[in-house]
């Protein structure tokens, strides 16, 4: 016989559902929150009106919220909040966070606690803390709607002398590229809007490790396809139907570790795609079990370009980590064309909570390491660096640009602009916007000429913002801006910092 305690005993969830019932409309038969929550945290349940009819009204189930906002968006009466739950301990230490970890992996749990998203630790967003310089008097600004600008950026080996081979290049409209999210973490509608935006924009879109869907091949001019630790889907054809190669050493959610996708997960298509059996787990080894040393990697680089006979860049994407300054230099005389730096902010559908919270560094810091590394060796023309892992808005793009990026990867600001809440349950399968699964009935909430839409709007507007910020800064190229570090400034930021930064105190 079960104790009480067995019984009633439940992890009570951060957040919760609360219904305006003045507003509400479930009296004439709206039941839209409830067939919307994916999650099952909303039940219609019967009550008694005060006419004595039976009727349904929404319930909070009080066991599965994560603040996705999908109730709040879809109510037509606008009749629903999300609130935080009071139960916090008042311990300054002992947190609600830690507490609840334990009380999860004590219960039912009784593993390692799953996230999805970036980390959310408490440390420095360095990008906060550094301000553009601005034309005043002497040096006169630029008026981005009247003078033309220059955002184009090329990605690839460049040479030193006139004359000189340079290797095949990505031409990019804009700075800004969306990240690897492969196909099985997304679902396939979502892939074929940052396919059709990319091509729209004059941009590129990376497949992640799960492949290149045959229906989206079509777009293979502006799509980077990805070979990871699995090889899920890698084949010739594979690697000469799009315009990059990137090999994925590491991202920055989960440095050090592989990758899991549950075989519940891989559907027909998915199967197909991956070159793996339906309902099969797909998973990635935490190292390439051909790479053991630069000279590993060397080899496979080169592999790759005389497979697509040396037509298109091979990119080599590692995680921030400590020493990656050396790391880059030595990826760079491998023969890498691009190196894709991702910091510890970057996001993912899957991985384990303690990873993300505690390994890694901030892109900040890895990125002007890497290029002063480079440039101190003189070879930083031979490569061309991406940032990733924590860019949030326009002004970031152009900041990483100034701390020695060419470009950036961005992720989850694409699945935000398709509506994504950011509730860090990618990994379920349960997303309610049919951005992060592949179920029935879930999927389908993806309309992809909406989301192409979303998609290619978001890269215009950042487009013109990045004219406008280097409009004030009086600089007409974004080439100039490259490496350029006297053109930032940092606030409350340690001298320490600003000496890995490369860049100066505000008022200095």
């Amino acid at each position: 016989m079960m104790s009480v305690m067995e019984k009633n005993w439940k992890v009570v969830p951060p957040f919760n559902p609360v219904f305006d019932m003045e507003r509400c409309d479930c009296m004439n038969g709206c039941n839209i929150c409830s067939r919307e929550c994916s999650f099952g945290e909303i039940s219609m349940k019967p009550f008694k009106g005060d006419d004595g009819a039976i009727r349904l009204r929404p319930w909070a189930n009080m066991h599965s919220c994560g603040a996705c906002q999908r109730c709040v968006k879809m109510c037509p009466q606008n009749a629903i909040r999300i609130e935080r739950n009071a139960m916090h301990t008042g311990h300054t230490y002992w947190n609600h966070e830690y507490v609840n970890n334990i009380w999860r992996q004590s219960g039912a749990s009784g593993g390692v606690l799953l996230v999805g998203n970036g980390a959310t630790g408490p440390q420095r967003r360095y990008f906060d803390h550094l301000m553009f310089d601005a034309c005043q008097v002497t040096n006169p600004s630029i008026d981005p709607l009247r003078e033309p600008m220059e955002i184009r950026t090329y990605l690839g080996k460049k040479t030193d002398r006139f004359g000189g081979d340079m290797g095949p290049q990505l031409r990019l409209e804009v700075p800004i590229m969306f990240g690897a999210m492969s196909f099985g973490a997304l679902n396939l509608r979502v892939h074929e809007a940052e396919a059709r935006s990319t091509r729209a924009v004059g941009t590129y879109w990376n497949t992640g490790e799960g492949g290149f869907h045959k229906s989206l091949r079509s777009y293979g001019s502006n799509t980077i396809v990805q070979v990871a630790s699995g090889r899920f889907g890698v084949s010739e054809d594979y690697l000469k139907s799009a315009a990059a190669v990137e090999i994925k050493i590491g991202q920055g959610a989960k440095p050090g570790i592989g990758g899991h996708l549950p075989g519940e997960k891989v559907s027909e298509p998915i199967s197909e795609t991956r070159m793996i059996p339906v309902g099969s787990d797909a998973l990635s080894p935490a190292p390439h079990h051909d790479i053991y040393s630069i000279e590993d990697l060397r080899q496979l680089i080169y592999a790759i370009k005389e497979s697509t006979e040396y037509r298109v860049p091979v990119s080599v994407k590692i995680a921030a980590v400590h020493n990656v300054a050396p790391i880059t230099s030595g990826i760079a005389r491998a023969g890498a064309d691009i190196i894709a730096i991702d910091g510890f902010r970057g996001g993912t559908g899957a991985t384990p909570l303690q990873i993300r919270q505690n390994t890694g560094i901030p892109v900040e810091l890895a990125i002007a390491a890497a290029d002063q590394r480079l440039r101190e060796e003189g070879i930083r023309q031979t490569v061309s660096l991406v940032a990733s892992g924590g860019i949030q808005c326009s002004s970031d793009v152009l900041k990483a640009v100034c701390l020695g990026a060419d470009a950036v990867y961005v992720g989850t600001p694409v699945l935000i602009a398709l509506g994504c809440g950011v509730c860090q349950r990618c990994f379920t399968g349960k997303c309610a916007y049919g951005i992060t699964t592949n179920r029935p009935g879930l999927a389908e909430r993806i309309d992809a000429d909406r989301a192409t839409m979303a998609l290619t709007n978001l890269l215009r507007a950042w487009a013109e913002e990045i004219k406008e910020l280097m409009g004030s800064m009086g600089i007409s190229t974004i080439e100039a801006l490259r490496g350029n570090r006297d053109r930032l400034r940092a606030v409350a930021l340690s001298g320490e910092e600003m000496s890995i930064l490369g860049v100066q105190h505000a008022g200095s």
